[in-house]
């Protein structure tokens, strides 16, 4: 398929990609039930499983096939500038929540999503264990399990269910005791697109996210009514030169703007 029709045909993508991600899902989970390796990497020394590399295997092979004029981004595939020097790059966290998957808990998700000129088009992320499908196609909508979602309208914090790291929720909280902190969510991913199906009000994180653990999050929020951006507000490109991001928050329009003031004025620590 020409690099110029992958994003046009992005909806014609969705049902084979939803298959390859059942299949992922389930490569993942057959791991997890033996002995399987694991280690840490990189000067953060996060985790890393058998159960990733299989799957991000799997999903090169797979993805490669399915658009094959698509360049490559993976968080475990060492970054090869060549892979990813088209304009249409399938950006990949084999397993979001690494944490999660070796602990055997249920909050870890496949992300993947298909990026045009910085911006995804196609989304797929796939919690295996509770078994919720999230897909979105760009100005189509997103839906959990074929049925469509929304972010949970309004402006106010007061009753909001906020997710997002424990020192960030309780600064939150001590201004604004009315707010409603959410236990952690270990896949990013997944704890923003919980607020693209309305179970949260909204969802923040440091710095330090990067492109595969958003992209996919990223166009579910929006396509299902939601905001992602930045501290400043502004919105993410993907697919650049550099891959990783500062503080973020996801919510519905109003109450987004809510906590771009709150932390702009009065949690500066965090932007």
């Amino acid at each position: 398929m020409p690099v110029n029709d992958i994003a046009s045909d992005a909806a014609a993508l969705r049902a084979p990609l939803e298959l390859i991600m059942r299949e992922a899902g389930q490569i993942a989970r057959e791991t997890a039930r033996g002995e399987f390796k694991r280690w840490t990497k990189g000067h953060d020394n996060s985790p890393v499983s058998e159960g990733d590399i299989a799957v991000n295997n799997f999903l090169r092979a797979r993805l490669g096939a399915l658009a094959p004029a698509a360049g490559w981004l993976s968080e475990e595939t060492e970054d090869e500038p060549a892979a990813r020097a088209m304009d249409t790059v399938w950006i990949v966290d084999p397993i979001d929540g690494t944490r999660a998957y070796i602990t055997h808990r249920h909050d870890w998700t496949v992300s993947v999503a298909l990026v045009t000129a910085g911006r995804p088009q196609l989304a797929a992320l796939y919690a295996p264990v509770t078994d919720e499908m999230f897909l979105a196609v760009a100005g189509r909508g997103a839906t959990r399990n074929a049925v469509p979602i929304a972010v949970s309208p309004g402006a106010g914090l007061s009753g909001a269910r906020l997710a997002g790291p424990k020192r960030v929720l309780d600064r939150i909280t001590a201004l604004t005791p009315e707010t409603r902190p959410q236990d952690k969510v270990f896949s990013l991913a997944l704890r923003l697109t919980r607020v693209a199906e309305g179970a949260f009000e909204a969802a923040l994180s440091t710095p330090g996210s990067h492109d595969w653990d958003l992209a996919a999050a990223d166009l579910l929020v929006h396509e299902a009514g939601g905001v992602l951006t930045d501290v400043a507000g502004r919105g993410l490109r993907y697919n650049q030169p550099k891959t990783d991001h500062g503080a973020l928050i996801a919510a519905g329009p109003a109450r987004h703007g809510t906590l771009i003031d709150l932390m702009r004025d009065r949690l500066p620590e965090f932007a």
